[in-house]
């Protein structure tokens, strides 16, 4: 017996059918979230299921984490996480008046999975080490955006009213530059700032040519520029000073999840396997393994891991047209981990340097040679992990020894 359930979900109620194998609907409900509704599904499926021990239960829901998934996994059913384009598009199979409901949602992913369960995705079986790993290394990477977007801010606002700062200090969120123009966010502030002052700050940041450096920014903080009124520039210092604590904070906070991603990534079982890798250290290589999983089933080859990861090309060829095209949905922070593996890898690998510099020869893009770099660096990834070896350059690239340029592709 095999019975299928779809489930919509929001953030306090989930709407679930449970259907049987001929496509009648045995039982719907709105359950709560949390204990009590995962309780109550259980109690759902157990009066259509009696005493039959051996049957199947498969669900479709619409997200492939959480502790509600966590709980549907651990009960033994087979669940399926329908991403959402999925589920838009097989919804004008039922009609296409664009009707939208949750119960009809729940009917919809019920359906499904009931007939195209083999055509989906079952959720991963990641540990739950990957699992913590892949939700700091995300929290930290997307700290890094939160303090690019606060630099920008702080830039556009020294460029309205105290460009010289911009000509001073050529990295914004440097501990120095964030000392200084703390100390002295107006003009005239700044340009009474003493050698002795400067050169601390410099010393204190780590920062080489120390006298260089700080004649250089004296003289580009003393020279004469346009100003604003002095009302507008005290406006100004306020908000830089609050952007200053902003990514003053950041800075701190990124450094301290880098500790622990560090530290996390050095107890997983493949972390020897993916710092061998050539261009990942342990910050990408913790990128990598929490978005890709540690689940050994989930990719049943390397082409359905570089699919997954987006940077194979894809194929449409509708009649006599055919056309390549890099993939544009998919995991967008795994394929940003993936693109600075490849830029790194440039120099760490020979075999790396020589496939991007032939890409570059036959009039390829910089990006789209990245991108090819990575797609190959993906299947080694994948081959390393299948047969939990350590990352060898000459057998990587063996594959290319003696073949003439014009007959190697990506």
């Amino acid at each position: 017996m095999r019975l299928f359930v779809g489930d919509d979900w929001a953030q306090d109620h989930h709407d679930v059918e449970v259907m049987n194998e001929a496509g009648r609907v045995l039982a719907k409900k709105r359950l709560p979230g949390g204990v009590a509704g995962m309780a109550g599904l259980h109690e759902l499926i157990g009066r259509q299921l009696g005493d039959d021990d051996a049957a199947e239960v498969v669900i479709g829901t619409g997200t492939d984490h959480g502790p509600w998934v966590g709980a549907l996994v651990a009960a033994g059913y087979s669940v399926f996480a329908v991403n959402p384009l999925q589920a838009s598009r097989y919804r004008e199979r039922h009609g296409v008046s664009g009707a939208k409901s949750d119960s009809g949602d729940a009917h919809m992913l019920t359906d499904m999975v009931r007939t195209d369960s083999h055509q989906l995705r079952a959720v991963a079986g990641d540990s739950a080490d990957a699992e913590g790993l892949k939700v700091v290394a995300r929290t930290r990477k997307t700290l890094i955006w939160e303090r690019t977007r606060q630099v920008q801010r702080l830039r556009h606002q020294l460029l309205e009213y105290f460009p010289a700062a911009l000509e001073a200090f050529d990295d914004l969120d440097a501990p120095d530059t964030l000392e200084l123009l703390g100390k002295a966010p107006e003009p005239a502030r700044a340009a009474k700032l003493t050698r002795a002052q400067v050169s601390a700050a410099l010393k204190r940041a780590g920062r080489r040519n120390i006298t260089e450096r700080a004649t250089a920014v004296l003289a580009a903080l003393r020279s004469e520029r346009l100003g604003q009124p002095p009302a507008v520039t005290a406006a100004y210092a306020v908000t830089v000073r609050s952007l200053i604590a902003v990514i003053t904070t950041l800075n701190h906070e990124v450094k301290t999840l880098q500790g622990q991603v560090e530290a996390d990534f050095g107890r997983h079982p493949d972390a020897e396997i993916y710092r061998s890798q050539p261009g990942m250290g342990a910050v990408l290589g913790a990128r990598v393994l929490g978005e890709f999983g540690d689940d050994p089933h989930r990719y049943a080859d390397g082409k359905a891991r570089r699919n997954y990861a987006g940077t194979s090309p894809l194929t449409r060829a509708p009649g006599k047209k055919k056309v390549v095209a890099a993939r544009f949905i998919c995991n967008s922070r795994l394929v940003d981990a993936l693109n600075a593996q490849a830029f790194s890898a440039l120099k760490a690998s020979p075999g790396a340097r020589a496939l991007y510099d032939e890409l570059r020869a036959r009039g390829i893009e910089h990006n789209d040679a990245l991108r090819r770099l990575a797609n190959r660096l993906v299947g080694i990834l994948h081959g390393c992990l299948k047969t939990r070896t350590l990352y060898d350059e000459a057998t990587a690239w063996s594959h290319r020894q003696n073949l003439p340029q014009s007959s190697v592709a990506a």
